[in-house]
């Protein structure tokens, strides 16, 4: 396989993705409407089997409660379940969100790969279906039709009300052809769970069932709910910088456990940006990931805010 750069579009293709995820998305009261049967992420499927791909989600908080009850906690557990809390949170914050979801920096192919690995390994399905919702969450922002926000249903449905509902589970590769058109990526998408399972059995391997409870089980639902905090915590408690047309909020308590995400008005005033905390103390651990990776060459073309960025829309304090 030639290792070429793999952030090439159609023609039009960023553009149009910028124009379109540039949609006004101004807030239509705090209602409960269902997304139309037409949404490219929805599926009109609400039946047992459906749900039942739930199962596991559900499984893994009862493995995570009964891990926390019954099973011992070592020194090398604990480090197994910081140590890859936070690489596989790098996997969704630099690698899902900031790459797959914005383009906000540039790659090889082959470390493209590594990203979407990463990002399976926090079991939160695959690059394709994570970076596919999260663009259309921008796109519709607080309004009906974005999939999970607090504002128009409630932050139960925002925080994990909209996963557990099956509505959101298929991947219309139409909508995400940038990458889409990488083979690996489309497998990658569709075994989801792999990088999961492997994760799961080095930590066995490495300290039995307490490398597995602690190391895997309950890091990976740490990880879910920190991860849900920006799609709940951050559309109501914090505070605005700019006047954007969601009600999408800094955090400074979020940004600390999920390395910088947290700063999501920032995010939603500029969000190609693959700098998030816009300030010297908005601490923003993956942006620190990111620049380090281009200081070495394993990735380019960093995208960061402009002056005149910084500075539009800025509410007065």
């Amino acid at each position: 396989m030639i290792l070429t750069d793999s952030t090439g579009l159609p023609a039009g293709g960023i553009g149009k993705f910028a124009k379109e995820i540039s949609i006004s998305t101004a807030v239509r009261g705090a209602v409960s409407v269902p997304l139309p049967a037409s949404s490219p992420i929805r599926s009109t499927s609400r039946g047992l089997f459906s749900r039942l791909r739930t199962v596991p989600f559900i499984l893994l908080h009862l493995a995570a409660l009964a891990v926390i009850c019954f099973v011992p906690i070592t020194w090398t557990s604990a480090g197994l379940m910081v140590g890859f809390y936070f690489l596989r949170m790098f996997g969704i914050t630099g690698g899902y969100h900031r790459y797959f979801a914005h383009r906000s920096y540039r790659t090889s192919r082959l470390f493209q790969f590594a990203l979407a690995w990463i990002g399976c390994s926090a079991v939160q399905k695959g690059p394709l279906w994570w970076a596919l919702n999260h663009r259309h969450h921008h796109r519709y922002s607080d309004e009906e039709d974005d999939p999970h926000s607090p504002v128009v249903r409630t932050i139960w449905w925002s925080h994990v009300g909209w996963v557990l509902s099956g509505q959101y589970r298929k991947t219309n590769l139409e909508e995400i052809k940038d990458y889409s058109v990488f083979r690996e990526l489309r497998i990658l998408n569709k075994l989801h769970w792999l990088p999961g399972l492997v994760l799961g059995t080095l930590c066995y391997l490495i300290d039995g069932m307490s490398g597995l409870g602690w190391g895997f089980v309950v890091g990976t639902v740490a990880l879910y709910h920190a991860t849900f905090l920006v799609n709940s915590a951050c559309h109501i408690w914090g505070r605005r910088r700019y006047e954007t047309s969601d009600r999408s909020k800094n955090n400074w308590w979020a940004a600390l456990i999920t390395m910088g995400e947290g700063w999501h008005n920032n995010h939603h005033h500029y969000m190609s940006s693959a700098r998030q905390g816009f300030m010297w103390w908005e601490v923003d651990v993956s942006y620190y990931i990111i620049r380090s990776l281009a200081f070495v060459g394993i990735v380019w073309d960093v995208r960061e805010p402009t002056e005149k960025a910084l500075a539009t829309k800025r509410i007065a304090s």
